[in-house]
């Protein structure tokens, strides 16, 4: 199963999905992950540390650091991982309206981490969107 790569069906089948809760973003050493008590929704690894994805409250128990809160918002279309354009077409969009977004693309769905206040925004933006197709 390799997912959608026509960009109109992905537009028009998204189904973007919000989540309730709130997740924030922190930067930790490789040696301080193998101690958290419990585990990302995201890990990433740089020269620099490991960037997590991790809901506030998790966050707030370990005591970490972080800027911001984010809401997360699936795209519950299975999308190709080589499919061209359909995220260029979305954050164009949210960018429009004067929403950051930052991007996970896994196997089977793209994941959109919008600011939280501007969560219920982006929804209505990305629901147009899908509708206008």
């Amino acid at each position: 199963m390799s997912g959608e790569k026509d960009l109109e069906t992905l537009l028009r089948s998204m189904r973007p999905k919000l989540s309730e809760c709130r997740f924030v973003f922190c930067n930790i050493l490789p040696d301080k992950l193998s101690t958290l008590k419990m585990e990302p929704l995201f890990v990433f690894r740089e020269k620099e540390g490991a960037t997590i994805i991790i809901e506030k409250r998790q966050a707030d128990s370990e005591s970490l650091d972080y800027d911001g809160v984010w809401s997360w918002i699936a795209l519950t279309v299975h999308s190709s991982l080589s499919a061209v354009g359909f995220l260029a077409a979305i954050t164009a969009k949210l960018s429009e309206n004067r929403i950051s977004v930052n991007v996970v693309s896994a196997y089977f769905h793209d994941h959109l981490f919008v600011p939280q206040e501007k969560a219920n925004l982006a929804m209505q933006v990305l629901n147009d969107l899908q509708e206008r197709r």
